[in-house]
């Protein structure tokens, strides 16, 4: 590891790079078509949930780029995050753009910058306030939760769900 001011944004970099593969794997089995599909009606639609997932390395810009974020702005929803990828190939396309951005906002992060304080605002309203760098590790973690939740809908729509830690049924791979 590097001895640079850059230790805590490396790390996160190598942990996004770790599981871009295997968010990558997922999406590509994405069933097409299926966006409105939802086991539950408490649950996220396939759709949607295929796009957080996607793009979610993003999230990684905006922590280190920003000094807050609105979830619920007042004049409604304006970040291109927010536009739904509707195939595999566009769902693909977003990760790996997704990624990118994690990436040059990553390799120009100095731990002095992680260590500052990020907000998350609903409607204006403080949610959550935390060092940058427990946000992005958080965000991570967040990523794999979903992409899990993903595998399930995958399982569930008759869909091959690929290796991401170890083998599966469809997938003998260990990944």
């Amino acid at each position: 590891m590097k001895t640079t001011d850059t230790q805590m944004a490396d790390a996160i970099l190598e942990q996004l790079e770790r599981e871009a593969p295997r968010t990558r794997r997922v999406l590509e089995q994405i069933p097409e078509g299926r966006d409105d599909w939802k086991p539950h009606d408490k649950s996220m639609p396939l759709g949607r949930l295929a796009n957080l997932v996607a793009t979610m390395p993003m999230w990684a810009a905006l922590i280190v780029n920003q000094d807050e974020l609105d979830v619920r702005p007042k004049d409604g929803p304006s970040a291109e995050w927010s536009k739904q990828g509707r195939t595999r190939a566009e769902l693909v396309e977003a990760h790996d753009k997704a990624m990118e951005q994690a990436r040059a906002a990553l390799r120009n992060a100095t731990d002095d910058r992680l260590m500052k304080t990020w907000k998350l605002l609903a409607a204006g309203a403080v949610m959550s306030e935390e060092p940058r760098h427990s946000v992005l590790e958080d965000t991570v973690a967040h990523l794999a939760h979903h992409r899990g939740q993903l595998t399930v809908y995958l399982r569930m729509n008759d869909a091959m769900v690929p290796s991401v830690y170890g083998p599966t049924a469809d997938d003998p791979r260990f990944a």
